[in-house]
């Protein structure tokens, strides 16, 4: 199996405070890992050095993270491209204050396509791939901020995907929405495994036993636990991680 991204001793610190802790983790191309664990474990912490959006003050990082064989810390990474090629989806919608078209367009015409005929076939693939078309092929100019709750996450799906990344993180991305709008995120992120490598994290259990096919972990800051889904949910090797997944903490 082909490894698409992978930490390597892995620590995260802010203002001296470790909120990752020597984390080595492998991630598969073309499959969804769920990150899971309770509150406060370095989840959101992890999920966000995959494509360096802990870059800010107050945070150091060590150890590497390798986006397949480069190491996307290293000082040639031009952070613009990589999250081009790392999109992240967040915890609650954020579409831009323009029509369904212009948030969709938005990448593209930032990394300098200005074809319209081209761009037309950019938004209408990744709506498509967003599994969105359907519902508003017909009022791409109409303000993205009247979509549902749900159609505006698909709609931020769609925006990631219309620069063409190769690897999607969802940073619980269904905990705003209802059931029938998390059931729909969730067909697509299996659907979005043909084509994109996923890493998800979630606070729900049974959305990572329903989706992932690998699961890991966290626990204060360090990975406890990482395998196969059905095994980390029916057989764990971890006590830890065997009492959080049967609801003994959390």
């Amino acid at each position: 199996m082909k490894m698409k991204m992978r930490s390597d001793n892995l620590s995260v610190y802010f203002d001296m405070v470790a909120a990752i802790k020597g984390v080595t983790l492998e991630i598969p191309e073309n499959k969804i890992t769920a990150i899971i664990g309770p509150s406060g474990c370095g989840k959101s912490t992890f999920i966000k050095t995959l494509n360096r959006m802990n870059d800010i003050a107050g945070a150091r990082i060590e150890g590497h993270v390798f986006l397949d064989e480069h190491d996307i810390y290293s000082p040639d990474t031009d952070v613009t491209l990589l999250r081009t090629k790392i999109g992240m989806v967040f915890q609650k919608p954020n579409p831009f204050p323009k029509n369904i078209y212009d948030n969709v367009a938005f990448g593209p015409r930032i990394h300098g396509i200005k074809d319209e005929y081209m761009l037309d076939g950019i938004v209408e693939d990744a709506l498509r791939k967003a599994a969105l078309w359907n519902e508003v092929s017909d009022a791409l100019s109409k303000s993205a901020l009247e979509l549902s709750g749900g159609q505006q996450q698909r709609l931020c799906i769609a925006r990631c995907i219309a620069v063409k990344p190769e690897v999607i993180l969802f940073d619980e991305p269904c905990s705003a929405l209802d059931p029938i709008s998390t059931a729909k995120i969730e067909d697509l992120m299996v659907k979005l495994k043909e084509h994109y490598t996923i890493v998800i994290v979630t606070h729900n259990m049974q959305q990572a036993a329903r989706v992932s096919d690998y699961t890991a972990f966290f626990y204060l800051g360090e990975l406890v636990e990482y395998d196969d889904t059905r095994r980390i949910f029916t057989n764990p090797q971890d006590k830890r991680t065997e009492s959080y997944v049967s609801g003994k903490f959390g």
